[in-house]
This record gives C-alpha cells, sequence and structure tokens, in this order.
C-alpha cells in the first residue's frame, strides 16, 4: 500500500538517527523555528511595506500562521487516513497518520517560504529579469538548464535549496530536515525546462540543477510517482496539497485583515465580505450576528471573522482533499483545494476580486514592488559581472565589490553556474532592510561607517 512508503525518517546530511524525547518530525520544526534563513522571514515583506506605524504581517509571521492551519489539517487528515485505510497500514504507518502527520505539515508550512527573497514577488521577478536582460553576455556560460533555473528564478526552488544546500564551511546537508517534510513543499516537482502553465505541478519549477540530485533523493525515498525522466517531472506527493490548502487560506484572508488595519479597506466592505462568506457554508449566522453585537471594537470584530472565515476554509479544504483522496494518490488530482472551491463559491470569489483591485493594486504596494526591483536588480549587477570575470583580468572595482560577499557565498573555485547561484544566495537571503541598507551604500547614497 503507497501509503506505508510516503514519508521517511530519513533526513539530509547521513546523519544517523539519535535517541531523543522528540520525534523526528517534531524536530524538522524546531530547526526551522532556529534556523537563520527562517529568523531573516521578519523583515521580508509579504504585501506591505515594512516597518510601518501599523503592524502588518511579514512572511515570518505569515509562515508561522500558516503553520497553525496546517497543524489542524495534517491533524484531521491523519485520523481520516487512519480510520478508512486503517487495515492497509503497517504498524509504523498506523502511529505515523495518527500522531505524526500533523508535525510533518506544520513543519513544512513553517518553511514554505524560507527561499522568497525581500520585497515580495518583485525580489522573485527582478532575479529572473536581471538574466533575462542580460542574456546576450551570459546565456553562452551555462547549459541549457542551468540558465532555464536563473530566467526563471522561483522561490520555491530556492527553498529546497536553502534547506538542503551545504554552504562553503557549514554542515552537510543544510537544515537537515527529514525528506518528508521536504517533499511537502515541493509544490513544483520538476525542472525548470520543463514548466509548463495550466498544469498545476509543473506551473513553476521545483529544484535548481545544482540541487537535482537532492531531490531525486528525496523524491524517491517518499514514494512520489514520476511521470518523466527527461527533463525530470514529478507528480506532487500527497502532503503538498495540505501545505498549498493552509497557505491559500491564510494570505486569501490576512491580506484583507492588513489591508483594514491599514483603512485601505472599509470596515463595512471586510465585514460584509467575511460575513457573506460565513453564510455561504451554512454556519451558525445568529451566533456570529450575536458576538457582532457585543463587539464594538473595528479591529477586534474583524479578528473575530477572519477567524471564523479560517476554519469555514479549514473544513472545506478537508471536505474537498478527502472526497478527492484517491485521485490525489494516484497523481490525477489537478486543482488546488481553495482554487476548485473558489470556482463554486461566488463570496470567495468576491474576496479575490475585491483583493486584487483594491490591495495588491494599491500605491503603496506597487511601490514597495518597483523599489523591490530596482534593489535587487542592481545588487546583483554589482556581484555578478565580476564573480564571472577570470582573476586574472579583475580591476580593483571587481575586487572591492568581490569583498562584501561572505566567505560561505564564494565558491571560486565552482562552475559559473555554481558562482552565479553562490551570488543568489547571498542577494535572495537579505531582509529588505539590508538589501536596502546596502543598496544606498555600494550606490553612493550613504556614506559613513555603519556596522
Amino acid at each position: 500500500m503507497i501509503l506505508n512508503s510516503l514519508y521517511t525518517h530519513q533526513r539530509t546530511g547521513k546523519n544517523l538517527a539519535t535517541s531523543a524525547s522528540r520525534t523526528d518530525f517534531q524536530r524538522d520544526f524546531d530547526r526551522i523555528i532556529f534556523s537563520a534563513a527562517f529568523r531573516r522571514l521578519q523583515n521580508k515583506t509579504q504585501v506591505f511595506p515594512l516597518p510601518g506605524s501599523v503592524f502588518v504581517h511579514n512572511r515570518l509571521t505569515h509562515s508561522l500562521e500558516v503553520s497553525s492551519v496546517g497543524r489542524s489539517l495534517g491533524s484531521v487528515v491523519g485520523d481520516f487516513i487512519f480510520k478508512n485505510y486503517e487495515k492497509d497500514l503497517d504498524e509504523n504507518a498506523r502511529n505515523f497518520y495518527q500522531h505524526q502527520l500533523h508535525n510533518v505539515i506544520a513543519a513544512a508550512c513553517l518553511c514554505h517560504d524560507v527561499g522568497n527573497p525581500a520585497f515580495g514577488h518583485s525580489g522573485e521577478d527582478a532575479i529572473a529579469s536581471y538574466f533575462e536582460k542580460n542574456e546576450r553576455d551570459l546565456k553562452q556560460k551555462f547549459s541549457e538548464k542551468e540558465w532555464a533555473d536563473l530566467v526563471n528564478f522561483e522561490g520555491n526552488a530556492n527553498a529546497i535549496r536553502v534547506l538542503t544546500h551545504q554552504q562553503k564551511g557549514k554542515d552537510d546537508g543544510g537544515t537537515q530536515l527529514t525528506y518528508s517534510t521536504l517533499a511537502s513543499i515541493a509544490k513544483y516537482p520538476c525542472e525548470a525546462i520543463a514548466k509548463k502553465k495550466g498544469v498545476i505541478h509543473r506551473k513553476k519549477f521545483g529544484f535548481f540543477q545544482n540541487e537535482k540530485d537532492t531531490f531525486l533523493e528525496i523524491a524517491r525515498s517518499v514514494n512520489m510517482l514520476q511521470e518523466n525522466e527527461e527533463p525530470t517531472i514529478f507528480k506532487r506527493h500527497p502532503f503538498v496539497w495540505l501545505v498549498e490548502a493552509a497557505d491559500d487560506i491564510c494570505y486569501n484572508i490576512i491580506d484583507m485583515e492588513d489591508a483594514h488595519r491599514l483603512g485601505i479597506v472599509s470596515t463595512s466592505d471586510c465585514e460584509n465580505l467575511f460575513f457573506e462568506l460565513i453564510k455561504s457554508e451554512n454556519q451558525n449566522t445568529k451566533r456570529v450576528e450575536d458576538k457582532l453585537a457585543v463587539l464594538t471594537n473595528a479591529n477586534e470584530r474583524i479578528s473575530y471573522l477572519r477567524a471564523k472565515v479560517i476554519n469555514a476554509l479549514i473544513n472545506k479544504s478537508l471536505e474537498i482533499y478527502e472526497a478527492n483522496f484517491s485521485k490525489i494518490l494516484e497523481g490525477n488530482f489537478e486543482t488546488a483545494l481553495l482554487d476548485l472551491y473558489k470556482s463554486e463559491n461566488k463570496s470567495l470569489q468576491e474576496i479575490e476580486s475585491f483583493s486584487i483591485e483594491k490591495i495588491y493594486g494599491h500605491k503603496a504596494v506597487v511601490e514597495i514592488e518597483n523599489a523591490g526591483y530596482n534593489v535587487m536588480n542592481e545588487l546583483l549587477n554589482h556581484f555578478i559581472p565580476p564573480i564571472l570575470k577570470e582573476k586574472s583580468i579583475h580591476k580593483s572595482y571587481d575586487k572591492m565589490a568581490l569583498k562584501l560577499l561572505p566567505q560561505q557565498f564564494l565558491y571560486e573555485d565552482g562552475t559559473d553556474y555554481q558562482k552565479v547561484l553562490g551570488v543568489i544566495d547571498f542577494v535572495s537571503g537579505m531582509t529588505d532592510n539590508f538589501a536596502t541598507d546596502l543598496y544606498r551604500k555600494i550606490k553612493g547614497i550613504d556614506i559613513g561607517m555603519t556596522m
């Protein structure tokens, strides 16, 4: 039975199992919490500019909330699998689905964004477009597959690298997570050259060529279904749908709450949109109305409705997942859980349309995206040309630029592709503030010693 082989305790780094009070999957969660890559998310933009006079979500608070939702999804699905497939499960699998699946999903949700650069999605676009704009000078230095990685730079693929890559002078296996957790964040389990619009598991790509062998090891250890060998394409792991649903639930709803706190969305608009979604799920609206009658603080009213909406979306996602579980196991399910629900629920469609018009197109959001795009582009332009030059022809300004690169990102004995990935590791790992400060210094906008 495939359910017995969808998980493993094996982790990157080839470490032997140790006896501990925590399970392997609880250790995954803790390792992510204490990792530098996770800490840096506290100063990476989710949607709205950071910092501000009103507290809004950053990538770290978003990830914590996604993890909370993911734990709930994993817990219920674990019980569902145990109750419906108990006879097909071996003893270890029964224990896993009853007691451990929720830890895997929570850990995967926690680290799903660690590969995202500063400044939201504009940071990703800036890295990809840098290579597109410099194709004439750069493309010949890379293989076709390596070039596809660079011009399609993707935070999901970068997350696999951040979590598994051995940086110079550091321990083998990166964060050394279990393959179960790593497989659960692989929304697009294919290489960049296999990208294809309209196909859910190939919409983007899931690993760089440098990490291809690692990804193949992950995929095979948790029995992922291989669709194609060349180019490499796998079907999604069944746990991915839960991580994706947790993420979709949070950003669809919490972006609206942030916009309300910032005064971009009125209290009445936000309340009406949330209440209509609750009503569409035939929940006890009388109880909700009674609660709202007691709450006079606008932010508290929205927070209460947000909690009710998230609960409704969790229940609906579980219903869809369980109804389509056989297709998911077979690799024949083709729509994100929340997208399937959205296609039949007018209230959720209205929330999405409202968000696109009022939130994602707001001036403050567009300004940070433009600023981020320019900052990231300039940083890459400062480091990539000198890293690709032969040492023998380095000018003084090339040497000075490379002195700003920390040693763990310098792969001077590697290929051009590995050298460039080192620069991308450095730039994509920066927080919004660090990237902006470094940009201002190298451009001569800020001059003077800072520590």
